[in-house]
């Protein structure tokens, strides 16, 4: 939890990234006692890195933060009910972190340009904006409610590649986002659908010292460092995470034709997306 923490706070990627593969497979706790754990545990280490990130003025972009927020409220809800039920973790898990690895990719690969024009905020933010962060936070909200994680990484994804937001200031944005998606889910679990379990409850007490400390040493480190240095790290991460995916799941057959499909499409998409020029003119009215 201590690498987990200090990932949450430095990274578009929460804990549960880390403890998700660790715990269900490695230690074998089952899916739905990590992922009650993930919320917990994230309600306390992401909130002390956005009190440390408000604290500190680091830069985030408030338009990202609210729509993408509220769309991933309705996705949360929607997801524990109706999709947590009908999906496997494990192939859910592959496709991903296949997904993350050809964003992380195409990523590294924008930032080997010698010139990247890169922005502090959407430019003429507009009514379009609103719908398409509300319907990432939608999906990344029904993302969330099957790992404890995911709005974050995955909006990320789209504010970088498409509104070629920095990410010094993208990944602290949703470091506020996943604060406020991970608390909201910790009320499901715990106040409404009442399914926190007494092993997750006894984790949590025992990992709160840990995060508590590291996810916001997370931000304070990330805030220092360069705009590459910081997107770099993250390609790292989303690396590992795959190579650890691929050396605990260990996928054969179709799940891993399935992973490669969802690796090579995500690069086609990713790489197309990053080329699309937004539109941004008088018929699309700023707000």
């Amino acid at each position: 939890m201590i690498g987990g923490a200090f990932i949450a706070g430095s990274s578009p990627e929460g804990s549960a990234a880390v403890a998700y593969p660790v715990f269900t497979l490695f230690l074998k706790i089952a899916p739905g006692v990590t992922r009650n754990f993930a919320f917990a545990i994230q309600s306390i280490g992401m909130t002390c890195a956005s009190v440390l990130i408000l604290n500190k003025s680091i830069k985030v972009e408030w338009n990202y933060i609210k729509f993408v927020t509220l769309g991933g409220l309705f996705g949360m809800v929607f997801g524990t009910f109706y999709v947590v039920p009908l999906i496997s973790p494990p192939v859910a898990k592959l496709f991903f972190v296949s997904l993350w690895l050809s964003f992380g990719i195409v990523l590294w690969n924008e930032n080997r340009k010698n010139k990247r024009d890169m922005f502090d905020a959407i430019r003429n933010f507009g009514r379009s904006d609103i719908v398409r962060l509300i319907i990432l936070g939608l999906i990344g909200g029904m993302i969330s409610s099957i790992f404890g994680t995911g709005i974050n990484i995955f909006s990320f994804c789209f504010m970088t590649i498409y509104y070629r937001i920095n990410e010094k200031v993208a990944i602290p944005s949703s470091v506020i986002i996943m604060t406020i998606e991970t608390i909201f889910g910790f009320f499901i679990h715990a106040g409404v659908v009442k399914d926190f379990q007494k092993q997750a409850f006894e984790m949590w007490l025992i990992c709160i010292p840990f995060v508590a400390v590291f996810a916001p040493l997370g931000s304070y480190v990330i805030s220092k460092v360069s705009r590459k240095a910081a997107a770099n790290f993250l390609s790292i991460i989303l690396v590992v995470q795959f190579i650890g995916a691929m050396y605990v799941l260990k996928p054969v057959g179709w799940h891993l034709a399935m992973s490669l499909i969802v690796l090579a499409s995500g690069l086609v998409i990713f790489a197309l997306v990053s080329k699309i020029p937004r539109r941004t003119e008088l018929s699309q009215q700023p707000l």
